[in-house]
């Protein structure tokens, strides 16, 4: 679509009554009157006059016959943060003006820790306002269009920063929007300033060939318009339109492969009077012309979300040059080039058609599945991952389309469906049959989820997932998870030292003392206190140094930075065996600690060894032997000391290496001992060594110590065992 641009208020005006007739267009004027008064002087990033740009955005709002005060929201983007009051603009032109404008200033007045939560604020304050309004993400769209055109003017940095932004972010949007003319301009504008070396490549390499192009595009459309008529199709029009810039060159980089083997550089389209003529003319071209499998799409009987209709083919065309087909009406193309803004509903009283209804709710549902994800970068990437371009579609059982990226797996669609759905994705049913959740969904898949009340999100999911959807709604469930650990972890920690003070936690608040724990520790609250506690962002050292203050403390007793890592492990497990009070308030391994503390797979502690608590971040503890090295190795701030509770009822693993000579049946004979010793093998490899020995490697399921220390013994006896020990 082409801009008009005009440099004076009556150029808008006359702009706006091309199209806005018997509409009265003064308060054109009475924001012009406002722009020029807080614009005056003002400069755009660029340096360019602010004013103009404001002009220009209005102007190409309104060479979008979009209505009056979408223009009027244009024309006043900006006048907010420059000191015009809301309550002004929606005196004078409605609320609908002032809400516009609004939602499509950034947020200047608050300070954040960086850069990228600054974005990530304003992009979710622009999202929430474009969810009540479409019209404001209209008008940033435009407002970003242009700055786009200013790029060259500013540094390189800045450069990349809006230009990055935009790829990721706002040509995205109006692809959602449907406006393709729009989308690929914004795509070509950012890859021109990302890319600059292979955008000037790639311009001067097609426009070397335009000519040789153009001839090949002549030579089809003649072709297509002989067929179609001979199979009684009378098409209106048949374009061949070169295909912008960034999509030849994702198709480079996708295929690895040189520009001259991209056949497809052109996108014919051609335009029938109805959809029965485009299934025709469907039919006729693939008799002339072999298609390519898998590269036939119907969009008419399933549009994509943002009301896009139309008929895809990649057929081997004349010479055997692979060309893409697109079949479609005059109001499909319509919809096609502008989306949104080719049927937009100007009055709040006018009835929204269907596909627009459908159109809002899907932006709508984009908005509040991103409302609860706080951290910036994490909103920022889930939204890069929203608005992915499609290329799956599967269906419910009951016929509804799911739209996806490629390589999306059952969970991918169960979240798709509801976050609740997704939680409690235990299996699915695609076509009818089973697969696993890692199966890769293809184009017309019916998929069924099948769900489990005892069913929960789990870390190696997100392995698995292509939709940001679902992986923001699978962290926002671990993030609650770990939480709740570390709160509960936190309270164990809080009572356990409270109680070496003669303290509860209970007496603690009632007392009111609490609050200068929470000055000392820089806490807003119990619960920020015990999760910040269990979470080991507040250590055991600090809490201690907080509940005992340094001229309390006893001179003579060392303090954890004061001793080595060993002799630090070695103190915690001889007070383990001299606290005689360690029941209910110690760390145990079973209960409800089980949750909380998790025996470490690098050293595989098991009951009877002398064991040291780690506090990992957000996981609970992860319970070492003392002398593990990882231990010894990590931060002693986050040790925390652990017992053995009531370890009869659970079993634990350990591991052997068995070195024996290699005779026949000793793999047997070792098995047999270890199975009489009530013991289970749970994984087992084995080698034969230069010394012709054969050594086991033995994950074994045990009881305890002791257990383990009576398997070693009775293996030590056995004729033909050379060594045995525990890893």
């Amino acid at each position: 679509m082409g801009q008009v641009s005009v440099v004076n208020p009556s150029g808008l005006k006359m702009l706006a009554a091309n199209y806005l007739h018997d509409v009265d267009l003064t308060p054109i004027d009475e924001a012009w009157e406002i722009a020029v008064s807080v614009h005056s002087g003002g400069k755009h990033f660029s340096g360019e006059p602010y004013l103009l740009h404001a002009l220009e955005v209005a102007s190409t709002l309104a060479s979008m016959h979009l209505d009056l005060d979408t223009i009027l929201a244009g024309l006043l983007h900006g006048s907010l943060k420059n000191g015009v009051p809301f309550e002004t603009l929606e005196k004078k032109f409605g609320k609908d003006v002032a809400y516009i404008v609004h939602g499509t200033t950034k947020i200047t007045n608050v300070q954040y820790n960086n850069r990228l939560a600054s974005q990530a604020e304003n992009v979710r304050k622009m999202l929430l306002a474009m969810a009540k309004d479409i019209r404001v993400l209209l008008v940033r769209l435009i407002d970003r269009l242009q700055d786009m055109l200013l790029l060259d003017l500013v540094d390189r940095q800045k450069q990349i920063d809006v230009a990055r932004e935009t790829m990721d972010l706002f040509a995205p949007l109006a692809s959602r929007l449907g406006i393709d003319w729009l989308k690929r301009q914004l795509e070509d504008y950012s890859f021109k300033f990302l890319y600059p070396a292979e955008f000037e490549d790639l311009s001067t390499k097609l426009e070397s060939s335009i000519t040789a192009r153009q001839s090949y595009v002549d030579e089809v459309i003649a072709i297509l318009y002989d067929k179609l008529h001979e199979g009684n199709v009378h098409p209106t029009r048949i374009l061949g339109r070169p295909k912008h810039l960034y999509s030849i060159y994702k198709k480079l980089m996708a295929q690895n492969i040189p520009l001259e083997r991209v056949y497809d550089k052109v996108a014919f389209r051609v335009i029938v009077e109805n959809v029965n003529h485009c299934y025709e003319a469907l039919g006729i071209i693939h008799a002339n012309w072999s298609p390519v499998p898998g590269r036939i799409k119907d969009f008419i009987s399933v549009p994509k979300t943002n009301n896009y209709q139309s008929m895809h083919t990649t057929v081997a065309g004349p010479r055997n040059h692979f060309i893409e087909i697109q079949i479609r009406t005059e109001e499909m193309d319509l919809v096609a080039q502008e989306g949104v803004a080719a049927h937009w509903a100007y009055k709040e009283d006018q009835k929204v058609n269907e596909k627009d209804a459908r159109l809002f709710k899907d932006l709508k549902k984009l908005v509040n599945s991103l409302q609860d994800v706080e951290d910036s970068r994490e909103f920022l990437e889930s939204l890069r991952g929203e608005l992915h371009d499609p290329e799956v579609y599967a269906l419910t059982p009951t016929g509804e389309v799911k739209e996806l990226p490629a390589q999306s797996c059952p969970i991918d669609f169960a979240y798709a469906i509801h976050t609740e759905v997704g939680n409690r994705c235990a299996g699915a049913k695609v076509n009818g049959r089973l697969v696993p959740l890692k199966y890769e969904l293809q184009n017309g898949d019916i998929v069924e989820i099948i769900t489990s009340p005892s069913q929960l999100p789990r870390r190696g999911w997100l392995d698995m997932v292509k939709t940001s959807r679902a992986r923001a709604r699978i962290r926002s469930w671990i993030r609650r998870e770990e939480r709740d650990k570390a709160f509960l972890l936190g309270r164990e920690i809080c009572e356990r030292e409270l109680k070496k003070h003669n303290m509860t936690l209970k007496r603690l608040v009632k007392s009111g003392h609490i609050k200068i724990l929470f000055r000392s520790l820089r806490c807003n609250s119990l619960d920020d206190m015990l999760v910040k506690v269990g979470s080991g962002a507040i250590t055991i050292d600090s809490l201690v140094k907080a509940l005992d203050p340094p001229e309390m403390r006893k001179e003579q007793e060392p303090t954890p930075s004061e001793m080595t890592p060993a002799q630090l492990a070695e103190a915690m497990v001889a007070h383990q065996r001299t606290d005689s009070n360690r029941g209910g308030s110690a760390i145990s391994i079973d209960g409800i600690d089980d949750m909380l503390a998790k025996v470490s797979l690098c050293c595989n502690p098991v009951p009877g060894d002398p064991i040291v608590g780690f506090i990992t971040t957000g996981r609970g503890v992860s319970v070492h032997k003392a002398n593990c090295t990882n231990l010894l190795s990590s931060d002693p701030h986050r040790w925390i000391e652990v017992f053995w509770n009531n370890p009869e009822s659970q079993s634990y693993r350990a591991e052997i290496q068995v070195t024996a000579e290699n005779s026949r049946g000793i793999f047997a004979e070792i098995s047999s001992a270890i199975g009489a010793d009530t013991a289970s093998i749970i994984e087992i490899s084995a080698h034969i060594t230069p010394e012709d020995r054969a050594e086991f490697n033995i994950v074994l399921e045990i009881k305890d110590l002791d257990h383990l220390q009576l398997i070693l013994k009775h293996l030590r006896q056995m004729e033909g065992v050379i060594s045995v020990r525990r890893h």
